[in-house]
């Protein structure tokens, strides 16, 4: 792979036909969530109201010149939801659709997923609308730059450290480290991370989320005595975590992979490929582009099937993997899941909806919420910080055993927090993150 596309989509570019952007507002879901766990906590309320919302919002607007000699306009934002346990921590999408409310959901999240895997970070988010895909590369690169000229002063190793998501590039954040160095007037590699190892990136990066992915599920497979050996997975998205998951499913649990659905940029749809001796996802990584899109020719020269983007829920498969966008099994799709799935695992950010929840406690479908099973990533990252602050780096057998030991203390954590308090993982997972959030709230005496 060329560098630009080390740290591709983190989630594919997916929309469930059923689930239009009227009918399903993340930030309100991230806050419903927040309600449920701070009432089991019993919550102070002037705690609760504060993390309720985003501790600091900056929008503006990033003219571009253009390679045809145009000037564009393209609207950014970041949101730093809470910082009582330290810098705030969370990627920066390019998408189409971003909206303020989508960042503001990602943010709150990631201050969830730090507190629920013990990082001294807080929760924070990026975007710009835009698709990355139709721009080219020194275009990237100046709304690149451009967004960092808008909120520089706002960010760094001490403050918000942003990282690649959707629709961003190792290669990118390269480019948003330059810039902030350049306006500090010193190398600060520590301002972003996933960043290529030349300029202080950390290995075991690009694999970090898909096998944190895979590392909650081997442990509920162990918690439900269920041989990884004898079970297949259904993927939906084929980005850099899907990429990650599917790998590590075959490769660390001796898994099969039953189908990958992943979004088609050139016909602007998805498709779910899978194959009659399981998805071989080495190569069809070798096959898909930095933007999840799969070389059709070279898959049905091998014998790959395709059918609809939705086809991969239904497939009789023991282990689901959502590595898309938020809200893709909601109350309609999940009534097409099939009887045989045990394990849901979250590979993306909110992709259940509370109708898919409720759906997962009646028919005793074991659930890994997104804040715990995702959380590879920002884990990971945080080891790019600590080396960037030691200029000391560690190699990819050290950084894989050490996201290892922090997912799995942070699995048991959780399922430990939902038996003692009787409640789904979703709920125990929050029972832990906010009640570190909420402790730091008040030691450091902001209420």
């Amino acid at each position: 792979m060329d560098i630009d596309s080390v740290y591709t989509y983190e989630e594919s570019d997916l929309n469930t036909k059923s689930q239009s952007s009227k009918e399903f507002n993340p930030f309100e879901v991230a806050q419903k969530q927040l309600d449920e766990a701070a009432e089991y906590l019993q919550l102070d309320p002037a705690v609760h109201e504060l993390l309720r919302w985003p501790k600091r919002e900056f929008s503006f607007t990033i003219p571009v010149r253009m390679d045809d000699g145009s000037l564009r306009v393209f609207q950014g934002y970041r949101v730093q939801h809470n910082d009582a346990c330290g810098p705030s921590k969370g990627g920066i999408r390019f998408h189409p659709h971003e909206t303020l409310d989508t960042v503001r959901a990602l943010a709150t999240w990631m201050t969830w997923k730090c507190a629920m895997v013990n990082l001294p970070l807080g929760g924070g988010k990026g975007g710009v609308i835009v698709d990355s895909a139709s721009l080219s590369l020194t275009e990237k690169e100046r709304l690149c730059r451009g967004w960092v000229d808008q909120i520089w002063q706002n960010i760094g190793p001490r403050q918000d450290v942003p990282a690649p998501d959707v629709g961003t590039t190792a290669l990118m954040m390269s480019w948003m480290m330059d810039e902030y160095s350049k306006l500090k007037g010193e190398f600060t590699p520590g301002s972003f991370t996933g960043k290529p190892l030349a300029i202080g990136g950390s290995k075991g990066r690009t694999q970090a989320t898909g096998f944190g992915v895979v590392f909650t599920v081997r442990e509920a497979m162990k918690y439900l005595k269920i041989d990884a050996k004898k079970c297949s997975v259904a993927i939906q998205g084929f980005g850099n975590v899907a990429q990650y998951a599917a790998i590590g499913f075959v490769e660390l649990l001796g898994g099969k992979v039953a189908c990958v659905s992943c979004w088609d940029h050139d016909d602007r749809t998805a498709y779910t490929y899978s194959h009659p001796d399981g998805v071989d996802p080495v190569f069809l990584q070798s096959i898909t582009d930095q933007y999840g899109t799969v070389d059709k020719k070279k898959a049905f020269e091998v014998g790959y099937i395709q059918e609809d983007g939705e086809a991969w829920i239904a497939k009789e498969a023991d282990v689901l993997i959502p590595a898309a966008l938020e809200g893709q099994i909601n109350g309609e799709s999940v009534q097409r899941i099939h009887e045989r799935v045990k394990i849901v695992a979250e590979g993306a950010n909110g992709p259940c909806t509370p109708e898919a929840d409720h759906y997962f406690k009646e028919n005793k479908i074991f659930n890994i919420p997104d804040f715990l099973c995702n959380a590879g990533g920002v884990t990971v990252s945080y080891f790019e910080m600590v080396q960037n602050a030691y200029n000391y780096y560690w190699d990819e057998t050290a950084v894989h055993e050490r996201l290892d030991a922090k997912i799995t203390t942070a699995f048991w954590n959780v399922l430990e927090m939902a038996q003692q308090h009787g409640v789904h993982n979703r709920l125990g997972a929050y029972l832990v993150a906010v009640n570190r959030v909420a402790e730091a709230v008040r030691l450091r005496g902001w209420v």
